[in-house]
């Protein structure tokens, strides 16, 4: 074969490859310049992006807080950044009988968000693998969830506190049912838009019905699930909001709460951009996950 020979690529010539590597590089510095430089451009473009992603809420930052320094923006409406960063540092650095500190009303709502959003993710994946694999759990299930999906989770806040009471109870069933329609509805969907022709390989290769479920249902259904995932994160965080207002005495939505009765703008603003704080990291280490299991796929793996 006369291509092969030239190349060197299939024979194993190594001249012939390391002459087509040299040419290769000798092109790349002849039409940029860059060499080896050139390989690792798109990490500093990542990296470039990144930086990049902070210039717009800087210079918001920085609008704001000028607008409240020259009255434009009045401190009744709105408290300035200074004023918030303030707070934020009196509210860590003191317990206030009226607030407490917040480092402990943050633990306390990422303990509640943390048991209903596991146990809601739970349950949610183990209706999904029901229902998606068996026509017969899809007809007696699916409907049930449907409409439980359709009631708005304030129209149950009257009848929760007549079930459950005031405690953490509620709290933690708002986050569950918030985490677990999201999760349930995306890892139904992935599990039935599996391609049979998969299915069909499996047979061929004799492999039992748990071992189809395991090596061939899940791993497909997989980047439908964990998109329901990152759903399911900003979904509950949101109820872990309003369930955090419902008596309590405790976490960042009590702090609300006792803002609001004393019109203190200030400590609502602190106790709403930890929220959205927590929320940028709890969405970057699902996204961390996405990037980790999904590798496999390119465009992940870039």
């Amino acid at each position: 074969m006369p291509e092969t020979a030239e190349t060197g690529l299939i024979t194993g010539n190594p001249a012939g490859l390391a002459a087509l590597s040299s040419d290769g590089a000798d092109g790349a510095d002849g039409a940029d310049g860059a060499g080896p430089a050139a390989a690792r451009s798109p990490a500093r473009r990542r990296r470039r992006g990144r930086w990049y992603r902070l210039v717009s809420p800087v210079v918001l930052v920085g609008l704001w807080q000028a607008a409240s320094s020259t009255g434009i923006l009045p401190a009744s409406k709105l408290a300035s950044p200074a004023s918030i960063a303030h707070t934020a540092y009196t509210l860590v650095v003191t317990n206030s009988p009226t607030y407490g500190t917040l480092q402990e009303s943050l633990l306390t709502s990422f303990e509640r968000w943390a048991v209903g959003f596991s146990l809601g993710i739970i349950i949610a994946v183990l209706l999904a693998v029901a229902t998606g694999l068996s026509r017969v759990g899809e007809a007696a299930v699916d409907p049930i969830l449907q409409a439980l999906r359709s009631i708005p989770l304030l129209g149950l806040i009257p009848l929760f506190i007549v079930w459950f009471g005031i405690g953490e109870l509620p709290k933690v069933l708002f986050v569950l049912l918030s985490a677990l329609f999201p999760m349930y509805l995306n890892t139904f969907a992935g599990i039935r838009g599996v391609d049979s022709k998969l299915g069909e390989l499996g047979h061929v290769l004799g492999l039992r019905r748990r071992e189809m479920i395991r090596h061939i249902v899940l791993p497909g259904a997989l980047p439908q699930a964990l998109t329901g995932l990152q759903l399911s994160v900003i979904s509950s965080l949101l109820a872990l909001v309003v369930g955090e207002q419902i008596n309590a005495t405790s976490g960042l939505g009590f702090m609300i709460t006792q803002a609001q009765q004393f019109l203190d703008n200030s400590v609502i603003m602190v106790a709403l951009i930890v929220y959205a704080i927590l929320g940028l990291f709890l969405n970057g280490a699902v996204r961390l996950l996405q990037r980790k299991a999904l590798a496999w796929r390119r465009d992940f793996g870039q």
